[in-house]
């Protein structure tokens, strides 16, 4: 197996696992970047994937071949109110912002397997017929060694993810509005002194993230998974936390991440075709993107700066 064969099985599936953790890591990021530690991106996923499944089954004969893409809109929607449990509880009520997250994260399995359970009467939904497949982008796929590689037998989801990645990096750091977010992250007092509504930018970073959270859900379900049930999202929400972290905040940085952990998750799917990893046994490949992810944490988490005042609450007019 040549060079070109092998970049041609490793690159697409790599995009294909790092698209959910890039829109998921993205969401955290404007989180974080506001001042508010958002632990429950599991939990977003779980609810978005559940969401974009159940829609697209019940109106796949409404949508058609527009489906995957209307189900993340329905799945985007639900992840805006499942943030909003946590904005309200830690801006509002001000309680503590890691606890909050874990309840998140509880709560979103909790309802989607009641909701399955209800629905479907066993413990994961039926498998959908229309969800995202793989594409050669069109002209795209016809240029010389770069199209083959990138844009042959890929998806949509994942140049959509990257575009994300660009959109946000210029909202965070070439606008009005990211300078807000940052100045809330960084020294909401002194936001607060410049007119800045520090609650309300700190609840659009929460809602933000809910978003984008759910967004990564209904991608992984609809892109890899094609069903719903208990172990659907398994650990995807931490990943795309720890690529927030290894990424520095930085939209950038934590798509970067995103891409090393899609290609560690992706390992233990095409390790077996690959010459160098084909004596390996699976277990090992399975196992290695959280060994990667507890890698990357321990040796890079002490030297990555968050925002100063992630994690604290804001009560005006206190020093």
């Amino acid at each position: 197996m040549g060079i070109m064969e092998i970049l041609m099985i490793i690159i697409p599936t790599t995009l294909l696992w790092a698209a959910p953790l890039i829109f998921t890591a993205l969401g955290g990021t404007f989180s974080e970047r506001s001042g508010v530690v958002n632990i429950g991106l599991e939990g977003l996923m779980v609810i978005g994937a559940f969401t974009a499944i159940v829609f697209n089954l019940t109106f796949v004969d409404t949508f058609g071949a527009f489906t995957p893409w209307v189900s993340l809109v329905a799945a985007m929607v639900v992840g805006i109110l499942f943030s909003l449990i946590h904005a309200v509880a830690s801006i509002t009520l001000r309680a503590d912002q890691t606890v909050s997250g874990v309840a998140i994260n509880l709560l979103a399995v909790g309802v989607a397997l009641f909701l399955v359970k209800r629905i479907y009467d066993k413990g994961q939904t039926d498998i959908i017929q229309r969800g995202f497949s793989k594409v050669d982008i069109p002209i795209l796929s016809d240029i010389p060694v770069i199209g083959p590689i990138f844009f042959s037998n890929t998806y949509y989801t994942s140049f959509v993810a990257i575009l994300f990645a660009v959109i946000a990096w210029y909202v965070i750091y070439k606008t009005k509005f990211g300078l807000r977010l940052r100045a809330v992250g960084e020294h909401p007092m002194a936001a607060d002194t410049m007119g800045i509504n520090v609650t309300k930018m700190r609840y659009y970073g929460v809602l933000i993230s809910g978003a984008l959270g759910g967004i990564g859900g209904g991608v992984y379900a609809q892109a890899i998974s094609s069903d719903f049930g208990h172990a659907t999202i398994s650990g995807q929400g931490f990943m795309a936390l720890a690529a927030m972290i290894f990424g520095k905040w930085h939209p950038l940085g934590a798509m970067g991440a995103a891409l090393f952990f899609g290609f560690a998750q992706s390992l233990s799917i095409i390790g077996s075709s690959l010459p160098f990893l084909e004596n390996i046994p699976n277990v090992y490949l399975l196992i290695a993107p959280y060994v990667l992810t507890i890698i990357a944490l321990t040796g890079f988490i002490g030297r990555a700066d968050a925002p100063k005042a992630s994690g604290v609450p804001y009560i005006k007019g206190s020093r």
